[in-house]
């Protein structure tokens, strides 16, 4: 990650930013998954996992608005961040063509202390995901929220350049950070090295997400630490904890990394 120079940032913002990675690093568990597809294997016990996630100190839960609202009122917990991007898997061609769902003051008013929104990289529909995502950005300027940018470079048009060991993922870093986003989540690239450049393309936090469930999590927990010695600030990981039949012991294990416990 480059060196941050002179970030102008309110007292609010700041503090929100802080909530959700103290020091610059984070644990943040994901679970907006079931309105893309349902059945998810531990969506259907939603609150047990939220109560561990939250019991083995997750720095954010990201979920979507109606759950949001409902898991605040229920656990009161302050590291919310609402999603406001969406399809579902029966969207046919369009299944990966993310839509605006809320905006910043609803979430504020929900109960999240920051909002999080995708872009589809090399999508049919990714300018208007990138106009959506700059409403977002917008939107959170007026109230102070940090905004995670959820980027991913996986779209039929994506054109790697030659020279980019990365595949794409550094270029969606910078859209990310671009665009005004305040940490970005992005797919591992397949070593340290590779991934070294992406946190070096921007001067914003970056979190590897945790892809798909197969694999032991042992060997998750060692791509970890390859990412954080690459300059990583930590994990955005969903289907690989709130899938689990033990939640507490990962967000436990990916903190002993990420924060060094």
């Amino acid at each position: 990650m480059q060196e941050v120079v002179a970030p102008i940032m309110s007292g609010d913002l700041a503090n929100r930013l802080e909530r959700l990675l103290p020091n610059g690093r984070g644990v943040w568990i994901p679970m907006d998954h079931g309105l893309s597809g349902y059945p998810e294997k531990g969506l259907d016990r939603m609150d047990s996992v939220i109560d561990s996630v939250i019991n083995a100190r997750a720095d954010a839960i990201v979920c979507h608005k109606g759950v949001l609202s409902q898991q605040y009122a229920r656990t009161g917990f302050t590291k919310f961040v609402c999603h406001v991007s969406a399809s579902t898997a029966h969207g046919g061609e369009n299944s990966q063509f993310k839509v605006k769902i809320g905006n910043a003051s609803e979430a504020l008013s929900r109960g999240a202390v920051g909002v999080s929104g995708q872009i589809n990289l090399g999508d049919e529909n990714e300018s208007e995901m990138i106009r959506e995502m700059g409403e977002l950005t917008s939107e959170a300027h007026e109230v102070d929220m940090p905004v995670l940018g959820m980027v991913y470079p996986r779209g039929p048009n994506l054109m790697a350049l030659p020279n980019d060991i990365t595949g794409g993922v550094a270029h969606a870093a910078r859209v990310a950070y671009e665009m005004g986003c305040h940490v970005v989540k992005v797919p591992w690239t397949g070593n340290a090295e590779s991934f070294r450049k992406v946190c070096e393309a921007v001067p914003i936090p970056v979190l590897i997400s945790g892809g798909p469930s197969n694999g032991s999590f042992d060997e998750t927990l060692e791509i970890v630490r390859y990412a954080m010695s690459a300059g990583g600030a930590g994990v955005c990981m969903g289907r690989q904890v709130f899938g689990a039949e033990d939640p507490f012991t990962c967000v436990h294990a990916l903190r002993k990394i990420v924060h060094d416990e």
